[in-house]
């Protein structure tokens, strides 16, 4: 009989039922309510699960606990947390009368997104299984498409700052507008989710820098963005998650202005499309 490891679990479950509160909670809320504050709170409880998702695979290495009982559960847990979850709030965030037309395309966006999300998953599955038979191969060093977590924190955010106040107070977008954005907004992730464009992972960071000098730096980044995040929450969460996107499709543009010829930037040369492992 296999072992089934209790505390990673514990914390892909935990990730997993915030996933499912937020999917009911916000399926069951009035939307002539307060959009802005149940779309808010729906953010910051999926920015929790997504460091319960960090943290179970982490957890499960430093305790050698890794097991693919485990690694099925992540994967289930992150297809109704991060892909069923995001459409959900964002078809929400639009309660109003769109018009026929209109809902026709929301839900479509809605359901591209989550079959790519879902879609991604299932690649990644597949890639670790050909590499832990292929023990020889190197182990990748960033992310081949989107990461799921990343999509939904992109979509909440563009869906939260479309309901601020501090955009509203600038100039109103009407609600066919907002719809239209995240229409294009859930395609597009949904796009980069399946691609082949390559995404930096945090593990990949090295810093050449005097601990003393890496710790005060990342001491006063720290400051400014719980202060963001606390303060500017709409704008802070914007902009951090569609940063990470634009720099992955620099670095990627990059590397193909530059070539093959340079070994700059190898890490993110777009893997050619392949049927044997998708």
């Amino acid at each position: 009989m296999k072992r089934v490891y209790f505390i990673p679990n514990g914390i892909t479950a935990f990730g997993l039922s915030i996933g499912l509160f937020v999917i009911f909670k916000t399926s069951l809320t009035d939307p002539s309510g307060d959009l802005f504050s149940l779309i808010q709170a729906a953010a910051i409880l999926l920015l929790i699960a997504a460091v319960a998702d960090l943290a179970d695979g982490t957890v499960a290495r430093l305790i050698k606990a890794e097991s693919e009982f485990g690694g099925q559960f992540d994967s289930l847990s992150d297809a109704v947390t991060f892909g069923v979850a995001p459409p959900i709030v964002m078809i929400k965030s639009l309660s109003g009368d769109l018009g026929r037309v209109l809902t026709f395309f929301v839900i479509i966006a809605a359901m591209i997104y989550a079959l790519c999300g879902i879609l991604r998953l299932v690649r990644y599955n597949v890639q670790a299984r050909i590499k832990l038979e292929e023990k020889g191969e190197k182990k990748p060093v960033h992310f081949t498409g989107l990461p799921i977590p990343a999509a939904a924190a992109a979509s909440l955010s563009a869906a939260l700052i479309l309901l601020s106040p501090s955009l509203s107070g600038m100039f109103s977008l009407s609600l066919q507008t907002r719809a239209w954005i995240m229409i294009v907004a859930f395609i597009l992730l949904g796009y980069f989710m399946v691609s082949r464009w390559k995404f930096p992972s945090v593990k990949a960071l090295h810093f050449r820098i005097p601990s003393f000098y890496l710790v005060f730096v990342i001491g006063v980044i720290a400051v400014l963005f719980l202060y963001g995040i606390l303060e500017f929450f709409p704008i802070a969460f914007f902009v951090i998650s569609w940063l990470y996107l634009l720099i992955a499709w620099t670095l990627s543009i990059t590397r193909l202005i530059l070539g093959k010829k340079t070994e700059t930037l190898a890490d993110f040369e777009p893997e050619e499309d392949g049927s044997e492992d998708f």
